[in-house]
């Protein structure tokens, strides 16, 4: 016989090897759920407005640059090459408009909402964490001295967090349905500029949600940039083949400048979020449960 005492066996919620197992991905699940509901109810945040935008979108300076820097290498690639660089850099030179017209949106709204007399911060200014229109999205409400916020995912290639996030909304998530749940909960509109894959995906299932009335609250919605939406998805053609209604293209707005988007949004956020109508459980004014003080 010893006297030598067992080591305790670890808490479960400290058992690393069982958390990041299959048997803890409920645990993980409900992580990225009630840690963002938790930092945002400490930061009082109740509602946003989401920019979606490729992350391949630079500033124009940067784009510039680089076209300068594939003029200057030239000589070293052969004709093909060369062509194929240089066609890439001047479209990015054309693309980056984009870039500093999502800067300017985001400083506009987030000029207007931190006027709005609230003891909660309206319409925050909330994008995918990440590069290109997030970034600039990111900055511009930075720029206006809001808070702003930062959604990013884990991926198998690099997205670091840009560095205009306000750093106590700064998220990073592993699962992408968690992550657009976040998105959609607290967004009240909902900005669209040209993208690839992820940010069609993040379109077209919030649309969906608002055309089949599965949503408690109006989203605003602006598509920015008809040159590029356009060429990019018909849907006008989705109208004349019966697949949708001509009334679900009232489900958003297409505008070519910040301030054309801003008078929307400002519009459609006054009408339907700030002149909320009073409860009738209550008497008072709905608001988002994840505002809502806690005891």
């Amino acid at each position: 016989m010893t006297d030598q005492k067992t080591k305790p066996a670890p808490l479960a919620y400290q058992n690393e090897p069982f958390l990041n197992s299959p048997d803890g991905r409920i645990l993980r699940l409900l992580s990225e759920y009630s840690e963002p509901l938790s930092r945002f109810r400490r930061e009082q945040i109740q509602d946003t407005v989401v920019f979606f935008g490729s992350a391949r979108i630079h500033s124009h300076d940067l784009a510039a640059n680089r076209l300068s820097e594939v003029r200057a290498n030239g000589a070293q690639l052969s004709d093909a090459q060369q062509a194929q660089d240089m066609k890439r850099a001047e479209a990015a030179v054309d693309m980056a408009r984009y870039y500093e017209d999502a800067r300017r949106l985001a400083r506009l709204l987030t000029e207007w909402s931190t006027q709005i007399p609230a003891k909660r911060h309206r319409f925050v200014v909330t994008t995918g964490g990440g590069p290109g229109i997030m970034e600039a999205a990111n900055l511009g409400a930075h720029e206006a001295g809001g808070k702003t916020i930062g959604l990013n995912i884990n991926l198998p290639f690099e997205q670091n967090p840009n560095a205009y996030i306000t750093p106590s909304l700064n998220f990073e998530f592993h699962y992408f349905f968690m992550r657009k749940f976040w998105f959609a909960y607290l967004a009240k509109a909902l900005v669209i500029f040209p993208g690839g894959f992820g940010t069609l995906d993040e379109f077209f299932e919030i649309v969906t949600l608002a055309q089949t009335e599965k949503l408690a609250k109006k989203i605003v919605i602006v598509i920015y940039g008809s040159d590029y939406w356009k060429k990019i998805v018909n849907f006008d053609a989705m109208v004349d083949a019966g697949t949708i209604a001509r009334s679900d293209l009232e489900l958003f707005k297409m505008c070519d400048s910040p301030e054309e988007s801003f008078e929307f949004l400002k519009e459609g956020l006054t009408k339907h979020h700030l002149g909320q109508q009073p409860s009738k459980r209550t008497g008072e004014a709905a608001v988002p449960e994840i505002a809502r003080t806690r005891p």
